[in-house]
């Protein structure tokens, strides 16, 4: 191994980063004080000697080569990939090597701190080593399997789940596996149907739960309908207590909970249109609702608001659907969001972070009385790859980790710091016109300067100048990773890995804080 002396003035990562590639140890300055940088160690040594060599142009060569590359392979994806997905939503799509941890990498091997963790789906952070072995070992075991046939992690994961829920509610019931979120939902609308033969339900504006034909009729979005014709069983949308945005223009403080006492009206007699007070029976199965809204910005309701709701849909004999797709496993400070606001759902739907991203598992939990094998027997509903083996694994690997740590103090605790950091954002910048979160759920809303007005544009100019990966902070090129949702689409919604550090939480800050300064800036 030899040393190098640089004279040459580079960013300390870029130092790093060849040192690692070159297998050369070599100095340089800052501020005047000399810093050395060892191929093995991150750590900074004491100045090394040698002749002086000028390779940060080697870097430069690096990052344009890797460039190209991309610039090559987006040529072609242009060619035979479709755009129907959503990876045309940035100007030019990422691509990414390696993963560990909160971090994604680049060709180039730059770090990207990913403050969204795949839409909540990696909770456990990448390339997580338990979770990793667990799948590994599967494949060398079991690697596939008929779904019409048994394997022991299936019924495992599925005990675990049960009886944490009746752990958790106070409820008996049993699950049914799927593939992906979409999927379960749609077992979810099968499975209300054919318990209370109604095809309409409720659901909320700013809902999202899926793509498929017909979750995007419960799913409020118009233009997730508009190209595929007429949807006869579209939902009936209510307003969400969106308490920094109320449609109805109340204050928290003094509403009393206006938006349920519109929900309790539709009751009062039959021409509101929701109820038959001759034969008590409601135009709705289901209420299909995510506690806090994902695709909407992260929105989190008032206390109370639920509970009472809750007792409105039991009273009318009206199925209460909880969504946890994206919540779920202790995304809010509790294993499922709905324990945070004192509701006992009918039927769960979770999916996403069961598997750490790996292997797509996902499924519904319902009640025994909903799901009993006289009432949803054999070939109720089925998928090829439900119930797959090396989801199950992956699945009941996580939730051992889950019941082994105590992530109800430690997700409550992170979030309580991460949101007082974004509070000290909000103080910098006036366009940040709202930060709110529970657990590591957290949102900042991104505005005009009066604090209020959504600004798209500036939330949109954050996600994409994240995604170049030239920030700089401490000395150290990085990206950001970030989704923005919300009505307006102006919305950071923030779900980071639960295994975030404060360091982790620390350097957020000073990304974000540069981000929207540059972005500010047009």
């Amino acid at each position: 191994m030899c040393a190098v002396n640089l004279t040459v003035v580079g960013s300390l990562d870029e130092y790093l980063y060849m040192s690692k590639l070159t297998g050369t140890t070599f100095s340089t300055s800052v501020a005047g004080s000399p810093v050395s940088f060892d191929p093995d160690s991150s750590a900074v040594l004491e100045p090394g000697s040698g002749s002086v060599v000028p390779i940060l142009h080697e870097i430069t060569d690096l990052h344009e080569q890797v460039r190209k590359e991309e610039d090559q392979l987006l040529e072609l994806e242009d060619k035979v990939c479709s755009h129907g997905d959503t990876v045309h939503y940035a100007n030019r799509p990422q691509f990414f090597e390696t993963c560990e941890g909160s971090y994604l990498y680049d060709g180039a091997n730059t770090p990207y701190l990913d403050l969204q963790m795949w839409y909540s789906a990696v909770n456990l952070g990448y390339a997580n080593q338990r979770v990793n072995n667990a799948l590994k070992k599967q494949i060398d075991k079991l690697p596939q399997l008929a779904c019409q046939y048994l394997h022991k992690e299936k019924v495992y994961l599925a005990d675990i789940l049960v009886k944490g829920i009746k752990r958790n509610f106070g409820q008996t019931g049993r699950v049914h596996f799927n593939v992906g979120g979409a999927q379960a939902v749609e077992d979810a609308l099968k499975l209300v149907r054919k318990t209370t033969g109604k095809s309409r339900m409720l659901a909320f504006e700013g809902g999202y739960h899926g793509r498929t034909l017909a979750v995007s009729a419960i799913t409020s979005s118009y233009r997730y309908r508009e190209n595929y014709g007429e949807f006869a069983s579209r939902a009936e949308f209510i307003p969400f207590p969106y308490c920094f945005r109320c449609p109805y223009g109340k204050q928290k403080e003094t509403c009393e909970l206006y938006c349920v006492q519109q929900v309790e009206r539709k009751f009062d007699h039959e021409y509101t249109g929701w109820w038959n007070p001759k034969t008590n029976k409601s135009e709705f199965g289901a209420f299909f609702v995510e506690v806090i809204q994902g695709t909407g910005g992260y929105v989190i309701p008032p206390q109370g608001y639920f509970e009472r709701l809750a007792k409105v849909l039991k009273e009318r004999g009206i199925l209460l659907i909880d969504d946890e797709i994206q919540m779920g496993f202790f995304r809010t400070g509790k294993l499922w969001a709905a324990e945070n606001f004192n509701i006992k759902p009918d039927i769960m739907v979770f999916g996403k972070a069961l598997t750490n991203g790996l292997n797509p598992l996902s499924g519904i939990w319902a009640k025994e009385e909903l799901i009993s094998p006289d009432k949803f027997g054999p070939g109720s509903t089925h998928s090829t790859f439900s119930s797959n083996s090396l989801g199950t694994a992956t699945g009941l690997e996580v939730m051992r980790i889950f019941e082994e740590g105590d992530y109800e103090k430690t997700v409550n605790a992170k979030g309580a710091y991460f949101l007082e950091l974004l509070k000290d954002l909000q103080r910098k910048h006036p366009e940040i016109g709202d930060v709110d979160g529970m657990g590591l759920a957290l949102r900042m809303e991104i505005c005009e300067a009066d604090g209020f007005t959504p600004s798209r544009a500036l939330a949109d100019r954050m996600f994409q100048k994240g995604l170049e990966g030239d920030l700089n902070v401490g000395g150290k090129r990085m990206g950001l990773v970030l989704d923005i949702g919300g009505y307006f689409k102006n919305v950071v919604t923030l779900a980071p890995s639960l295994e975030i550090t404060q360091s982790e939480m620390d350097l957020a800050h000073d990304l974000l804080d540069q981000l929207i300064t540059i972005s500010k800036k047009g």
